[in-house]
C-alpha cells in the first residue's frame, strides 16, 4: 500500500490567500467596495447638472471634512492593490495550469467583457490616476486653468477639450464591461451560483452596467454639446 505525502498549509490564513477561491473571494469583497465608490463618485459627480453652487458645495463638503476622508481613501487603496494583485495571480495561475496554449482557441460561453477583464482593469487604473492628476489635484489641465475650490470650472474645462472626453468616455466604457463581468461573477465566487440564478446576475449586471457608464458619459457629451457650460 503506497502513501501519498501531503503538504499542509501552516496556517488557515495563507491556506486562504493561496487558494484560488480565496483569492475569488478577495476580488469579490474588494470589488464590491470599489462599486460602492464608483455609485458614489456618480452621485456627486451628477450634481453637476444642477448648476455651479451645487456642485461646488459639494466639492466645499467634501474639503471640509478632509480628515474623515482619509480612512475611506485608504480603504480605497488597500482595495484596489488587493484587487490588482488577486487578478494578477490568478491570470499567473490560470497560464500554469496550461502552459501550452491551445491550437484554436474559440470563446465559446465567455462573453467579450470576461475575456477584457485583464486588460480593461490596467486601462481603467491608469484612467483613475489621470483623473485625478486632472481635477483633483490639478496638476494635468490641458488648455485651461486648474481654479481650487471651483469644481465646475475645473470640470467643464477639461471636458471642453475634446480629446480628454473622449478618453474618458472610452475609459467608462470600459469600466462598464469589467462591471458587466465583475458584479455577476463577485456573487459567483462566494458561492451565489446556480442555473436558475444566473441568466438573472448576468442581465441585472448589465443594466446596472449601461447605467453607471450612461450617467458617467452625460457628463462630458452634455459639456461637448453645450447644455453644461
Amino acid at each position: 500500500m503506497s502513501t501519498t505525502a501531503v503538504n499542509l498549509p501552516k496556517s488557515g490564513k495563507a491556506s486562504f490567500w493561496g487558494s484560488t477561491n480565496g483569492k475569488k473571494v478577495v476580488m469579490a469583497v474588494t470589488g464590491s467596495i470599489l462599486f460602492l465608490f464608483v455609485i458614489g463618485h456618480l452621485a456627486g459627480n451628477l450634481q453637476i447638472f444642477e448648476g455651479p453652487a451645487k456642485l461646488n458645495a459639494y466639492g466645499h463638503f467634501l474639503h471640509s471634512i478632509g480628515e474623515l476622508l482619509w480612512p475611506v481613501r485608504i480603504v480605497l487603496i488597500i482595495s484596489v492593490l488587493l484587487h490588482i494583485t488577486a487578478t494578477v495571480q490568478l491570470a499567473l495561475l490560470k497560464k500554469k495550469a496550461r502552459p501550452v496554449r491551445y491550437s484554436r482557441k474559440e470563446a465559446i460561453k465567455s462573453s467579450y467583457a470576461s475575456r477584457t477583464m485583464y486588460w480593461s482593469g490596467p486601462i481603467v487604473l491608469a484612467f483613475v490616476i489621470f483623473h485625478l492628476l486632472q481635477f483633483t489635484a490639478g496638476y494635468i489641465h490641458p488648455e485651461s486653468q486648474f481654479i481650487e475650490g471651483d469644481v465646475y470650472h475645473n470640470v467643464v474645462a477639461g471636458f471642453s477639450v475634446w480629446w480628454v472626453s473622449v478618453w474618458y468616455i472610452f475609459s467608462i466604457c470600459l469600466l462598464g464591461l469589467h462591471l458587466r463581468h465583475g458584479l455577476w461573477s463577485m456573487f459567483q465566487s462566494v458561492g451565489f451560483n446556480h442555473p436558475r440564478h444566473t441568466p438573472i446576475l448576468k442581465g441585472a449586471a448589465a443594466i446596472i452596467a449601461v447605467l453607471i457608464v450612461l450617467g458617467y458619459i452625460s457628463i462630458p457629451i452634455s459639456v461637448l454639446l453645450g447644455i453644461v457650460k
